[in-house]
């Protein structure tokens, strides 16, 4: 197998890893939609899940396999633990694919061995070799990964590798699954690797890192440098605790920095042509719908996407940003898709000119949320002269992440001021069809808007986050909200936006409010499944 190949595979693992970060559940719609964009954006591998975690998990990677895994796209992934139930589960949900894969691990640390497993090495090395020829069966991409490696003893790390190697593996994956390595231990790892493990030279090296330290873009950096052809990644750095590798400062340090990383791929220093195969224009599209979906918000000193990326206020940097962007900008905002804020369309817009400004925004809506989605932009519109490709995002992602239609919100109403007590009176539908209508006083018209709404749907829950981001600037502006609810030990995510916030607000509750009930209503049933 060819060891270096001519671009670094990117692999995302945003619909498996990402999606285990608290608060960040998504349907299988939601998955199936983040793949498509995925798709899009040119990855060269989707992990879709873990398809031996739930019936949900395997039918959201069974769905991507047969709707994403075309012979012109990515190869879909599922997970599995080195389990023969595991690994026939992912087999099974996968087998949709043009191009799939099995990617099966176990622990390699000592501190796993002893704590977690409660086996010995040689245990380990001979459930790896059994377990990776046994997905070998199913499917000829088989990856492997020897978990918690950052902190296992390189010697029996090599042995490993070599087993699974031998057992039919053609990806072998390092994860620094504990985000506990620095550049020059990691970058040191990897060339160990290749200089022990005498049939390296048949599968291609992966590093999977999280972002504990803060160091784990430069981890995969120093990886690339010493021999690491796959990277694994999630779309805005989502994951567990501090998350992974965030997949767009990846790409752009790769693309930037393309004729210093060049000479470590064995290609001309002077070479412009890209390292890897993602369309940078769709990176910040991307970065907006996994964030919105999911719930989780861009800090705006994120690097690649947030909010301050292209943003100057120094009036030095001003100064020199008029005269020539290159004096303070690295990269161009457009080569991730960041365009100018341009009028696209206006109230007396028609359906058809709608339809097709979605479309040259890379939407793909179906006829119903078309038909959704064009009752909300008449809506703004009515409200707002000047509607904004980014007003239009806002107005699409809003009405696909959608929660589970149980409790609707037919009327919000408050009364607030300096010397008045916040009050509001809301008005919502129970799954039955009722009219329930309560008030409430708060703290302030949000709080008094949720009271009011949790004495309506009565389901235990604690507000955990509340933010609040304008889509655009000005007084008429789309502000989006979003919310999460904790109840026992799991998160419940909540979105919408609106040009008037406590509708805005009082929408995203409830949003996070079906998205917890039907949980419940679906408890018996899984518990019975469990069984």
């Amino acid at each position: 197998m060819k060891n270096q190949p001519e671009k670094i595979i990117i692999f995302d693992t945003t619909l498996r890893d990402g999606e285990q970060c608290p608060g960040a559940t998504l349907n299988i719609d939601e998955k199936l939609t983040i793949a498509k964009q995925l798709a899009r954006l040119g990855v060269d591998v989707i992990e879709a899940g873990f398809a031996f975690a739930s019936p949900g998990d395997f039918e959201a990677v069974n769905k991507i396999a047969q709707i994403v895994g075309t012979e012109n796209g990515p190869v879909i992934c599922s997970l599995a633990r080195a389990k023969h139930e595991d690994i026939k589960a992912a087999a099974q949900a996968i087998q949709p694919a043009a191009k799939n894969r099995i990617h099966t691990f176990i622990a390699t640390s000592d501190i796993h061995l002893k704590y977690k497993l409660k086996k010995t090495r040689q245990e380990v090395l001979a459930i790896a070799e059994e377990m990776v020829a046994y997905a070998k069966s199913f499917t000829d991409d088989i990856e492997f990964s020897p978990e918690d490696a950052g902190r296992s003893d390189p010697e029996f790390l090599y042995e490993v590798l070599e087993r699974a190697i031998a057992a039919g593996a053609t990806t072998v994956n390092i994860p620094d699954t504990v985000g506990y390595t620095t550049p020059t231990e990691f970058g040191g790892l990897i060339k160990g690797i290749k200089e022990n493990v005498p049939n390296i030279d048949q599968a291609i090296i992966s590093v999977h890192g999280h972002n504990d330290l803060g160091l784990a873009v430069a981890n995969f950096l120093e990886a690339v440098k010493n021999g690491a052809r796959q990277l694994e990644c999630t779309i805005n750095g989502i994951g567990e605790r501090a998350g992974n590798a965030a997949l767009e400062e990846l790409v752009m340090a790769l693309h930037v920095r393309r004729q210093y990383f060049n000479s470590f791929l064995g290609r001309p220093a002077e070479s412009e042509e890209s390292l890897t195969s993602i369309d940078t224009k769709q990176i910040y599209r991307t970065s907006r719908m996994v964030s919105n979906l999911t719930g989780m918000l861009v800090q705006p000193n994120k690097a690649i996407v947030g909010a301050n990326a292209f943003a100057h206020e120094s009036g030095i940097h001003q100064d020199g940003v008029l005269k020539n962007k290159l004096t303070y900008e690295i990269m161009d905002a457009q080569l991730i898709g960041l365009t100018e804020n341009q009028i696209v369309l206006g109230k007396h817009s028609g359906r058809n000119a709608f339809r097709t400004r979605l479309r040259e925004l890379g939407y793909e809506a179906t006829e119903t949320e078309l038909n959704k989605a064009f009752v909300r932009f008449k809506e703004v519109a009515d409200k707002k002269k000047e509607i904004t490709d980014w007003d239009l995002e806002a107005i699409v992602n809003d009405e696909i992440q959608q929660a589970p239609d149980l409790f609707k919100l037919e009327l919000v109403q408050v009364s607030c001021g300096s010397n008045a007590k916040p009050t509001a009176t809301v008005t919502l539908r129970n799954p039955e069809g009722e009219e329930l209508i309560d008030a409430a006083i708060g703290t302030g018209p949000v709080d008094a808007v949720y009271k009011a709404i949790n004495r309506v749907v009565n389901v235990p829950n604690q507000l955990i986050e509340f933010s609040v981001q304008s889509v655009t600037a000005g007084i008429d502006a789309i502000g989006e909200v979003t919310i999460r609810l904790r109840y026992e030990d799991r998160v419940f995510s909540g979105h919408a936006a609106n040009t008037d916030i406590i509708v805005a607000s009082a929408q995203a509750y409830v949003n996070a409010l079906n998205r917890l009930y039907a949980w419940l209503q679906n408890q018996p049933k899984q518990e019975e499944v469990t069984a």
